[in-house]
């Protein structure tokens, strides 16, 4: 059984320790496509340090965290 990512921040970390993660990769690839700034306005500890990890690992190529 997959643990929680609890105080986990970085998408990098989540993978290598198997953390339970609920993949929304595809509403990351509509938001890239959305257009050229985003606010994102969201409330403490919703996930927004996450999502810019993923982002990163994303636009870095790091493909053997997504597979």
């Amino acid at each position: 059984m997959k643990k929680l990512p609890l105080g986990i921040q970085t998408f990098s970390k989540l993978i290598k320790e198997n953390c339970l993660y609920v993949d929304k990769t595809q509403h990351i690839a509509e938001l890239i496509q959305a257009g050229d700034y985003l606010f994102l306005s969201r409330p403490r500890r919703f996930g927004k340090s996450l999502l810019v990890s993923t982002l990163f690992e994303i636009f870095s190529g790091n493909k053997a965290l997504f597979q």
